[in-house]
């Protein structure tokens, strides 16, 4: 060791000026592995499995079979718990799905690398190369015949059962929240496989994966209020997308049949249980299709999914069963409002009444139109009591300024929004094509964004003269896989599923 790697002690810091007698005591095994030559910050490994694939890929085999075969592994993992008894010790190594146990003899290993381990502590990452083998209680197990240093744990982790019950410190130092919760990192990893196979699904159909700005000159697809922002080169104010989906149809005008996009959009709202500033988004758009058959569509797509991931058809949440069975219900807006909500037919056709419950329901934003006192009523009345997959469909033309009219009632829209537990999964309607109708759509948004509507749409005449060269008939969906997580993993908060939401400073 050179003299440059020696250093006095106040070299070494941490991010707490105060060290817990635990925190001194491992930064002075640190040290002292140091001392012995040691590599303390090794540049790699050359592993054979992790943790997970040695559990996975011999837990199966017998005491004779594992015996007969002399499987030698060389598994990396973090050091989890510790039982020494003398002149041996069994301690577990873990990854973030599993764990093995690992034994060590001092006859085996050599009384100099058996010391050696006083120096390392749970929650330090090491290599261990051997042989595995059953114990008597056939516990599968790796007999150590090697030892690599990884990385120090200068810090003890939480306890098992009492250290790691803060549910914002999990959120705030989600790294724990993996060490020590395994199933958040099956969360996660549920998380994962859900975007690999709606990729596949989409894949399959002929669909093109495609990417569209997440800086916009002007936010469209969807009533939300944007995060704004200032482009210094440019000199012009700039805003994080609320939806892709002006950009995405621009694809379907230009000849692009069948796209979709799995995309980051960011809306300036409330944090709650269901809802991130930061979130995630399938969007799909096909041409020649309509919202009739983007409910067949997803109806399919939920399927194949829940068969894929969870190899059935139904999947327990809290305490429901949803079935994604089909077919699934499909429910008008206004019947849905009426089944739900105990609001008799003559009062939910009273405009001025329902504005006025509207208003009481949310004094902070009282609604301008019937329509969005409708859709605050749905949303405050009727919404969480739909448990079970189904179609909402035939909302007020009003509210949904991209979707065609309904040719049987012009004041309603041909969309539908997919509810399941609770929570709006999907929204999807056959597209407005008519770039007339839909500058005059624009212009009424205008004019309600002028009374204080701050989520109404802007004119986007750039997305008019895209409609003016021609946007064949088609259906347009979006879906959050947020709350689609939320359903797989059954999680109640949408902070479960995604790894780092947003959380107020401290």
């Amino acid at each position: 060791m050179s003299p440059d790697d020696v250093k006095k002690e106040s070299d070494f810091h941490l991010v707490q000026e105060e060290l817990s007698d635990q925190e001194r005591v491992r930064l002075e095994k640190w040290k002292k592995l140091r001392e012995k030559g040691i590599d303390v910050f090794p540049h790699r490994t050359e592993q054979t499995h992790s943790v997970f694939e040695v559990v996975r890929d011999f837990f199966h085999l017998s005491r004779e079979e594992l015996e007969e075969k002399q499987y030698q592994v060389k598994v990396p993992g973090r050091i989890i718990a510790i039982r020494k008894m003398g002149r041996a010790t069994f301690f577990h190594l873990s990854d973030y799905r599993d764990r093995v146990q690992v034994y060590l003899r001092e006859d085996l290993i050599g009384p100099e690398n058996y010391e050696l381990f006083d120096l390392f502590d749970i929650g330090d990452f090491l290599q261990v190369e051997g042989r595995l083998f059953r114990t008597r209680t056939g516990e599968l197990t790796i007999l150590a015949e090697k030892m690599t240093f990884l990385a120090k744990c200068f810090h003890p982790l939480p306890e098992k059962w009492h250290g790691l019950q803060d549910i914002e410190l999990r959120y705030r130092k989600r790294y724990l929240d993996l060490i020590m919760n395994p199933e958040a990192g099956e969360t996660f990893r549920i998380r994962s496989e859900l975007t690999k196979k709606i990729r596949q699904y989409f894949d399959e159909r002929g669909f093109i994966e495609v990417e569209t700005p997440m800086m916009q000159v002007m936010p469209g697809g969807a009533l939300a209020r944007p995060f704004k922002t200032f482009h210094q080169a440019l000199g012009i104010n700039l805003y994080l997308r609320i939806a892709p989906e002006l950009y995405l149809k621009r694809l379907v005008v230009g000849g692009m049949e069948r796209v979709y996009e799995i995309n980051r959009s960011f809306r300036n709202e409330g944090v709650d249980s269901q809802h991130n500033p930061e979130f995630t988004m399938l969007e799909f758009y096909q041409a020649y299709i309509d919202y009739n058959q983007l409910m067949e569509m997803t109806e399919d797509l939920f399927l194949f999914l829940a068969r894929e991931i969870h190899g059935h058809e139904e999947l327990p949440y809290g305490d429901n069963l949803i079935s994604f069975k089909k077919p699934w219900a499909r429910l008008k807006y206004k019947d849905a409002i009426l089944q739900y909500s105990g609001l008799s037919r003559d009062r939910l056709d009273n405009e001025k009444d329902m504005m006025e419950l509207a208003g009481n329901l949310t004094p902070e934003a009282k609604p301008a139109t019937y329509a969005k006192a409708l859709d605050i009523i749905f949303d405050k009345m009727a919404k969480e009591k739909i448990i079970q997959p189904t179609f909402i469909i035939n909302p007020p033309r009003e509210i949904s300024p991209l979707a065609k009219a309904n040719r049987q009632n012009p004041a309603e829209a041909d969309r539908f929004e997919l509810l399941i537990a609770g929570m709006e999964l999907a929204n999807a309607f056959s597209e407005l094509t008519d770039p007339f109708e839909q500058r005059q759509r624009f212009e009424e948004q205008a004019v309600m964004r002028k009374t204080g509507d701050e989520e109404s749409h802007l004119v986007d005449l750039d997305y008019v003269e895209a409609l003016e060269y021609g946007l064949p008939p088609t259906g347009g969906e979006g879906i959050g896989i947020d709350r689609l997580t939320m359903i797989f993993t059954n999680q109640k908060s949408i902070r479960e599923v995604i790894l780092f939401p947003l959380l107020k400073p401290r």
